[in-house]
């Protein structure tokens, strides 16, 4: 029981509560920045019912293995590589929902209104997709943070599938809305997500 109050412990569950909490807070709050809050719902914050298990899922081999094998998780280079990783996903993140300004939304827009452009500047010169990218640094990271092997392995696949299906879903609609324009943008920009293309 002493383990769930060790300086590691205390140190690596903190810095989960504050990853998730900030997350979400300023994603919502961006929301509101860029939709006005009477266009906003708590879709906007991004938590489903899979994703809430999927936090118990970790918090639960964090705890489990703190007992059993506490010396896991004083792998401190491996725990401070996820912070890192935490950091990195969230800026950039951050910066895809900043540069598309209005034109980011946390649904996939099946009809064109005049707010959606096609962003081609800033973060989306690199990768077409960066809002996913940042979000897959950012949650296999809180799992690398917490040294949890399992969730790390079960994230990576997960949040990978998930966007692995979602681009090309996403992608049918921007062609629809920018056609050759897309194309082109598409052929000189890579996804952002690995082996999506």
């Amino acid at each position: 029981m002493t383990e769930i109050f060790s300086y590691t412990a205390c140190r690596q569950l903190s810095q989960m509560f504050f990853a998730v909490l900030f997350f979400h807070g300023s994603e919502y709050l961006l929301a509101i920045i860029f939709h006005g809050k009477s266009n906003v719902t708590l879709k906007s914050l991004l938590i489903s019912q899979q994703y809430v298990l999927a936090m118990i899922f970790s918090v639960l081999e964090y705890l489990l293995e703190l007992y059993f094998f506490p010396e896991l998780k004083e792998n401190w280079w491996i725990s401070n590589l996820g912070l890192l990783m935490v950091v990195v996903g969230e800026i950039i993140r951050k910066l895809a929902i900043i540069t598309a300004g209005r034109a980011f939304t946390h649904l996939i827009q099946r009809h064109h209104d005049e707010r959606h452009k096609l962003i081609t500047h800033g973060v989306y010169s690199i990768v077409r997709h960066p809002g996913y990218t940042g979000f897959l640094i950012w949650s296999v990271g809180t799992q690398i943070m917490l040294c949890n092997p399992v969730a790390t392995f079960a994230f990576t696949l997960v949040v990978w599938n998930f966007f692995h299906r979602r681009i090309p879903y996403e992608e049918y609609f921007l062609r629809q809305f920018f056609g050759s324009e897309y194309d082109e943008f598409a052929k000189q920009v890579p996804s952002g997500i690995p082996f999506v293309k």
